[in-house]
């Protein structure tokens, strides 16, 4: 490589995977420099973010155990622990690399981390031990992530109705938001009547310094601004239809949101290309004939301008939107407690810079 200039050596580090990329910096003191710089971070980042994967916990029928299995359209299927956590956890929320999970033997204790790095936090818990006021189970509603690689910063949201002990709940919506900066946590009431189901809780995106979930009722998009610790509701597509057995799905592409609509036949793609005027723009519609006989029980998990991740009982699939083509990039071979759709995140490979009291292993 020392024939090439270090731009050369810059792209051709970043095109790697971080596994590759951490033992390629052993090879000399150049690469190690390079793949060091805040530049270099920066543009492994950018990279990596435009190849998304899906990441989805396998299960067995003991439950004894789970994996993470990561489908990634350029390298294939992956396999991947969260031993290093030292706890079994949840995954809750995915953003730019980094993970959100609970714990499930210990409610209330959170982490984020880095699964390709090993790097993790262990939140604090805040003050008062407000999260287990949540109605109705002690459990957040819902858990969202925001991890902006630009700002070198992360935020971890818990949201739900709230019930003072010995009380019926109130209609009061309680917020708690993590800040990576302050290593704290803030709260502020609001009053929220949405409900959301599952695949609405999964599929949480941040885009625009907010985090957004899709209600349950599919009437509009629910967005979070996390500088201001504002909600704001957002329309969907006037074209959306509302028919029995049409299913809205909320993602993100490209740093903006996207919708997308599953009918008996069609799958509908929308992006929004203005945020702040709320304008939608129709760039896809695909025809399930093909899969028809999976598509009752097909749900899309995360997108880029070229192709379409979705996940099935036992599949996960990928929709190539230039060439029409589907393939099966991955098929659960044992029997599995869940749907893997049940357990799907979108995820991208990061080698987000944690130093903010992030331990590394």
């Amino acid at each position: 490589m020392g024939f090439f200039p270090d731009e050369v050596v810059l792209q051709i580090l970043a095109r790697l995977p971080v596994k590759s990329l951490f033992k390629a910096k052993t090879v000399c003191k150049l690469w190690y420099r390079l793949a060091s710089d805040k530049y270099f971070i920066r543009l492994y980042n950018e990279v990596s973010g435009k190849n998304p994967m899906v990441l989805v916990e396998i299960s067995d029928s003991t439950e004894s155990k789970s994996s993470l299995i990561c489908v990634d359209n350029l390298r294939g299927v992956s396999e991947f622990s969260l031993d290093f956590l030292k706890d079994r956890v949840k995954v809750r929320a995915s953003c730019n690399g980094l993970l959100c999970c609970s714990s499930i033997p210990d409610k209330g204790v959170f982490y984020v981390c880095n699964p390709m790095t090993r790097e993790f936090k262990l939140l604090p818990k805040s003050r008062g031990r407000p999260v287990t006021r949540f109605y109705p189970d002690g459990e957040a509603m819902l858990v969202g992530l925001a991890c902006d690689l630009s700002r070198n910063k992360f935020n971890v949201v818990l949201a739900g109705h709230h019930r003072t002990f010995g009380h019926r709940p109130d209609g009061t919506f309680i917020c708690l938001i993590f800040d990576s900066d302050s290593n704290k946590w803030r709260k502020f009431l609001s009053f929220q009547e949405d409900h959301f189901t599952h695949m609405n809780k999964n599929q949480v995106v941040f885009v625009n310094g907010a985090l957004h979930w899709l209600t349950a009722s599919c009437s509009y998009i629910l967005a979070l601004d996390l500088d201001y610790e504002i909600w704001r509701k957002i329309s969907l597509p006037d074209e959306v239809s509302y028919r029995t057995g049409n299913r809205v799905y909320l993602l993100e592409s490209s740093g903006c949101l996207s919708l997308i609509q599953i009918s008996d036949a069609w799958m509908k793609i929308w992006v929004m290309k203005d945020y702040e005027r709320e304008l939608w723009h129709i760039v896809d519609r695909v025809s399930l004939r093909c899969i028809r006989g999976l598509v009752p029980g097909i749900f899309p998990i995360t997108q880029t301008g070229e192709y379409v991740f979705l996940a099935t009982h036992k599949q996960v699939l990928v929709y190539h939107q230039r060439s029409r083509v589907w393939k099966e990039m991955y098929s659960v071979k044992n029997s599995a407690t869940c749907p893997l759709w049940f357990s799907a995140h979108a995820f991208q490979s990061t080698i987000f810079p944690c130093d903010l009291g992030l331990v590394n292993i």
